[in-house]
C-alpha cells in the first residue's frame, strides 16, 4: 500500500482532491493511502510518505521539501488538475511517477 502526502496550505483546501483520488483508487484496486496535511505538518508527515504532492499554493516550497526528502518523489499538482479536482489524473501522475 502506498502512502501519499497532499501538501497544502492549511490541509483542509485539499479534501475534495483526497477524496476523489480515493475514489478512483478504489476504482482501479489501488491501495492507497491519501491524505493532506497543512506545509507546517510536512517535516512530520512527509517521513512516512512513498510521494509527497503539494498544492499549487505551496508550490514556492518545492526545493526546502525535495531538500529535506531526497529520497522520496516530491511534486506539484498541476494548477489545471488542482483546479478541477481531477483526482483521476493525480493519481495516474502519481502511479507514472512511482512506476507502477
Amino acid at each position: 500500500m502506498k502512502n501519499i502526502v497532499l501538501i497544502c496550505a492549511a490541509g483542509m483546501s485539499t479534501s475534495l482532491l483526497v477524496s476523489k483520488m480515493k475514489k478512483y483508487s478504489e476504482k482501479i484496486n489501488y491501495e492507497a493511502n491519501i491524505n493532506a496535511y497543512p506545509m507546517s505538518e510536512v517535516d512530520e508527515y512527509g517521513k512516512d510518505a512513498d510521494i509527497i504532492l503539494l498544492g499549487p499554493q505551496v508550490r514556492f516550497n518545492l526545493d526546502k521539501v525535495k531538500e529535506a526528502f531526497p529520497e522520496k518523489p516530491v511534486k506539484v499538482i498541476e494548477m489545471m488538475d488542482y483546479g478541477m479536482m481531477n483526482g483521476e489524473k493525480v493519481m495516474k501522475d502519481i502511479i507514472n511517477l512511482l512506476g507502477e
